[in-house]
């Protein structure tokens, strides 16, 4: 049989990476590793000094116990065997070790918006991951990009990635969001604040004006506030007590159900705001509104994975010189209909 390998990252990364291999695990050996890196990055990991990345901390913690509690088959950083085919999470990073297979990217979610820090990497052509999610896509060392919308093709091809490397498939966690209606969430009708990691990854957030804002827009009405799983905890939760003092604080819990369950949604850079706004949410954000619909996932009621798995399927039937260098035989353009890549 041939080999697969799924480079994982955070747990919403390794649960879409586990959804894709559920359909090709009857045909394939499938192994798992938890997101790796190569050189200084490594050696940096390896000090503990990425605990805020999917190379360490929580992050880290979290794929490893998931990929060991589905008794999934794993191969830290996919070094015992050869793999016919690699597909990834992310090509922030691109590892040494699996260039001479054929690689397939899968987009995450939302990308951070294409701030000074994505323009001075791009100018200066720095190490990608600088520029976080950003720059998803540009490496062009991988074979095929499977995204989310049309509206993210359009965007991906806007900033640099080779049209014919595209494919629009949808995304599995974000294809059926109207899933997250039904829930065991206890409560209801609260306004709820999705916050996001910026000071842990390096950018400005006034903290104390955001719930300040927070504050205003929920009037007195229950506030719970959701943290995201990259954030300092103990810091977050003292600085919204200290000014909201009544709201409740969750730092783990299914997102989409505390959404579901929400009358207004408040977040500042996250994917979950796609998820606010499929859901008929009032919504208020630090990203653009209007941009975010155009972007918004393919809603295909669950089918991305399987449909990302077929194309892996064409991909490994394909004699990797004919993938490379040009791809000049090996063309999946986006489609609007994404029925038509199977």
């Amino acid at each position: 049989m041939r080999n697969i390998l799924f480079v994982c990252g955070s747990l919403n990364q390794t649960t879409q990476m586990h959804a894709i291999a559920k359909n090709l695990m009857n045909k394939y050996l499938c192994y798992f590793t938890p997101y790796y890196a190569d050189g200084i990055v490594n050696i940096f990991a390896k000090m503990n000094w990425l605990g805020f990345t999917v190379l360490g901390g929580r992050h880290k913690r979290e794929t490893e116990e998931y990929l060991s509690r589905h008794a999934l088959n794993v191969d830290l950083r996919g070094e015992a065997r050869r793999y016919d085919l690699i597909i990834t999470c992310s090509d922030l990073l691109i590892q040494k070790n699996i260039l001479d297979s054929r690689i397939i990217l899968v987009q995450e979610g939302i990308t951070e918006p294409e701030g000074l820090m994505y323009q001075i990497v791009k100018k200066l052509k720095l190490p990608r991951y600088l520029a976080n999610t950003a720059t998803s896509g540009l490496s062009n060392q991988y074979d095929l990009f499977c995204v989310a919308s049309e509206g993210y093709a359009e965007l991906f091809v806007r900033k640099g990635v080779r049209p014919e490397k595209i494919s629009v498939t949808g995304i599995p966690n974000f294809d059926n969001l109207e899933s997250a209606r039904p829930n065991a969430f206890p409560f209801h009708d609260y306004i709820l604040v999705a916050t996001s990691p910026l000071r842990e990854t390096f950018r400005y957030d006034d903290r104390s004006s955001f719930i300040h804002k927070c504050k205003k827009i929920a009037a007195g009405r229950q506030m719970i506030f959701k943290l995201h799983p990259l954030e300092n905890a103990e810091r977050a939760i003292r600085e919204i007590h200290k000014i909201a003092p009544e709201s409740t604080v969750f730092t783990s819990g299914d997102i989409n159900s505390m959404i579901a369950n929400a009358e207004v949604v408040i977040t500042q850079q996250s994917t979950c705001t796609f998820v606010a706004l499929a859901l008929g949410k009032q919504t208020y954000t630090n990203l653009d509104v209007a941009e975010l619909k155009r972007l918004m996932p393919i809603q295909n009621g669950g089918a991305s994975a399987l449909q990302i798995a077929n194309i892996c399927e064409r991909v490994l039937s394909m004699p990797i010189e004919e993938l490379r260098p040009t791809q000049k035989n090996f063309h999946f353009p986006a489609q609007r209909k994404p029925a038509n890549i199977l």
